[in-house]
């Protein structure tokens, strides 16, 4: 069958040398943001320094917006640095809570995995080659929860950097906008670009060492050592889903509380310094919209990198031991580096936004020319790391494949996330008819609006799906699971684009309330919702990426764990499998129930909090005192802590009650079940969300002679919007991101833990 172009030796270079470039231009990337000072007296240095593609007329805007003014400088860094203390001290306090989880999960791993063969340290035959020996189910055990743990450890440490440059950067990107708006877009893009390298690069390179580590003790067992390896994608997950749940009931509890009493009852602006709830809001995004989507798409990131290389063990290229073709998920990966690499300087480099019509087109390209390179990428990768023809594991035989429909599965991930991206984009912005249309529907108050909106979510959903059906379709009849994990790995390969234009939006937004509290201009108020507007589209289009890839990668996990546990077929008339998929998909109503209810009661806790500050403080709404921003703080941190507790046990405790209790087949059924509902109720909710929000705005900005006529701020079109975005808010931040980790991780969990499900399992039917 041959073998690839690309040696060994090289492959074992590529990889690494990828990462650290990705790494190297993430710091160069903070380098730039931090040349924007915070300090009043190396501003004369800064103005001196400003683009000279302008000249004079850069120096009049720059005196016209006060650049000069002290006191405005002072004031931002003096509210960023509470932005950044906020955030910082709530992950803590999640990442210690979560910890204990963490190990006490990781030693439920090692007891499960090392009773398989009863803690025995005698070599097996492998489950997939009954003629060759294997090591140990307890090597298995310790080194599953060794990647385990590793994993939690990444997915925390990308999502920490992402909020520690998030809060750096918010407070620059307000203080360029008195520049301009293409000066703020730059900074809020770059502090993006960090987030979304450091990510993928991380991910990729501790993945890599990791492997080699492994390597060391399981040498020629690759069966054993990537079934090992699935153990990342778990951790990853793991602490993805607790930070996305937890940092989305914060965001949303002060979110909420901030606009029902400050918007709708006070009528003062959403970032107004009075408002007591205004500091938590700003936080929040930070907390959940960065730190919880970096620990998302990380997980994704992990568990179809992992997907395929399980499938991959057991294919021609872990039989012959073919390391190159054997490491294709990984080179794609670093390929993905390369080449979003290239497409940031397309915004930041080599054109210059100069209007605020500019910024949403900026941000769409990237998607489009990173989709254009990577999809120029794959092919080249496909030619050079794999053989003209293997073999992939296809349920107990071995399919025959060419490279090039390798290559077509790859892309078909990677064009169908571009089309999910542009279809939730034309649902979400306001720049085109179905935002506009639930904007037109407040007309008549926020009953119709509402029913606008779900409407709008519901219809958002068919065209994604088609997409996803015809990658699934595509590329299993091309190379089976092996296609599967491969097009959601398509799909994710651009990640680091599609970090940036993500975390792009929360910037942008605390770009905007750091300029309110600290009292510029409406002008450069306007920069800021400018930014913030095409940021929200972003946001949505970023969460269509992670739901699209879940999607994708439950599946091809679906089938590696069908596989492991010896099930020859899932038969959905069968009594065991029927109840499963029932109840599975069950599991995601059951999931938003508890945290759209979190939210709610948080929200209820900071109202009311908000509501006595206004009341009880002297002076308040006429800005003579200041407010307690701290207990609002408190309040939403305290919240998200206790609350997130139940979704995650939820979704950690599935599959091992059903496994255990019920067999490998009820299980199959509860991922099934879970991965149809789930995807569904996930886009429509996230869609609908970000519809209502951007509703919101276009009647805030009054661009148009539409919007004009439903606004201004304060009309009572405006409260019924406002009434809609507080409705969607959990929707599009807490529940809907927050299921696509549910079918993920149900997914990996199983796979994880399915040589014992299929040894021990099904303890209820065997009684």
């Amino acid at each position: 069958m041959g073998g690839a172009i690309l040696s060994e030796t090289v492959t074992e270079v590529l990889i690494p040398v990828a990462s650290v470039v990705g790494i190297a231009y993430a710091l160069l990337q903070w380098f730039l943001v931090s040349r924007v000072k915070l300090s009043p007296e190396q501003l004369p240095t800064s103005s001196n320094n400003s683009s000279k593609k302008n000249g004079l007329s850069e120096y009049l805007v720059e005196e016209e917006e006060g650049l000069s003014d002290h006191n405005v400088v002072s004031k931002c860094a003096e509210i960023q640095n509470a932005i950044s203390e906020g955030a910082t001290s709530f992950l803590f306090t999640e990442y210690r809570y979560v910890g204990i989880f963490m190990v006490a999960f990781a030693v439920l791993i090692f007891l499960f995995l090392g009773s398989v063969e009863g803690f025995s340290t005698k070599s097996r035959p492998c489950t997939y080659s009954k003629d060759k020996m294997c090591k140990p189910a307890l090597a298995n055990a310790i080194f599953s929860t060794v990647s385990f743990l590793l994993g939690a450890f990444t997915s925390v440490v990308s999502g920490f950097l992402g909020m520690k440059i998030a809060t750096y950067a918010n407070a620059r990107t307000t203080l360029e906008a008195r520049k301009g708006v293409g000066k703020a877009f730059i900074v809020a893009f770059r502090s993006g670009a960090v987030m979304g390298f450091l990510l993928a690069a991380n991910g990729l390179l501790v993945l890599y060492i990791a492997i080699n580590l492994f390597k060391i003790y399981y040498g020629d067992d690759w069966e054993g050592l990537f079934e090992s390896i699935t153990g990342y994608g778990l951790g990853g997950s793991s602490m993805a889903l607790f930070g996305r749940v937890g940092g989305g009931i914060y965001t949303k509890a002060a979110d909420v509380g901030a606009d029902l009493v400050g918007k709708v009852e006070r009528n003062i602006p959403e970032d107004d310094p009075r408002n007591p709830a205004v500091i938590a809001d700003n936080v929040g995004d930070n907390v959940g919209d960065i730190a919880g989507m970096g620990s998302d798409l990380f997980g994704s990131y992990a568990e179809s990198t992992c997907a395929a290389l399980v499938v991959g063990s057991i294919s021609s290229f872990g039989i012959n031991h073919q390391f190159t073709p054997m490491c294709f998920p990984l080179l794609v990966s670093s390929g993905g580096i390369i080449v979003c690499l290239v497409t940031t300087l397309f915004a930041t480099d080599f054109f210059e936004i100069k209007a605020v019509k500019e910024i949403e087109p900026a941000l769409k390209k990237q998607l489009i020319i990173s989709t254009v390179l990577m999809t120029a990428g794959v092919a080249i990768i496909c030619w050079l790391a794999l053989p003209p023809s293997f073999t992939i594991f296809n349920f107990g035989s071995q399919k025959t494949v060419k490279n090039w429909q390798l290559f077509f599965c790859v892309a078909v991930g990677l064009w169908s996330g571009l089309i999910i991206g542009f279809v939730t984009e034309f649902f979400t912005s306001n720049a085109y008819g179905p935002v506009q249309d639930v904007a037109d529907a407040c007309r008549t108050g926020a009953a119709t609006n509402v029913i606008f909106g779900l409407a709008l979510g519901y219809k958002s959903v068919i065209i994604p799906i088609f997409a996803i059906a015809v990658s699934i379709y595509v590329s299993f009849s091309l190379a089976a699971m092996y296609g599967i994990a491969m097009a959601a790995l398509g799909m994710l390969s651009t990640i680091a684009t599609g970090l940036a234009i993500d975390a792009y939006g929360p910037v942008s937004d605390n770009a905007g309330g750091i300029a309110e509290m600290a009292g510029m201009s409406h002008r450069i108020r306007e920069r800021t919702d400018a930014l913030d507007a095409a940021g929200n589209t972003t946001a949505a289009i970023g969460k269509g990426f992670a739901i699209g890839s879940a999607a994708l990668v439950s599946l091809a996990l679906f089938g590696a764990f069908v596989s492991r546990a010896g099930i020859a077929l899932v038969d959905v008339l069968s009594p065991k499998v029927f109840i499963g998929l029932i109840v599975g998909a069950m599991l995601p109503y059951w999931f938003s129930a508890m945290t759209m209810k979190s939210v709610g009661s948080a929200a209820l806790k900071m109202v009311e909090e908000v509501r006595r500050q206004f009341n009880t403080i002297p002076g308040l709404m006429e800005g003579l005192a200041k407010p307690d921003y701290a207990n609002c703080v408190k309040i939403s941190t305290d919240a998200s802590i206790r609350e997130m507790i139940p979704p995650g046990a939820l979704v950690m405790l599935t599959p091992l009650i059903a496994g255990t209790f019920f067999g490998v087949q009820t299980l199959s059924g509860v991922l099934a079940g879970a991965l149809v509902s789930g995807v569904q109720i996930a886009i429509s909710a996230s869609n609908t969300g970000g519809a209502w929000d951007n509703a919101k705005k276009y009647i805030e900005a009054g661009v148009t002679e539409h919007a004009r006529s439903l606004g201004p701020k304060g009309s009572d079109p405006h409260k019924a919007a406002v009434i809609g975005d507080t409705i969607g808010d959990p929707l599009k931040d807490t529940s809907g991101p927050s299921l696509n980790i549910l079918i993920k991780l149900m997914a990996v969990e199983s796979l994880v833990f399915a040589p014992f499900f299929a040894t021990h399992g099904g303890i209820l039917f065997k009684i």
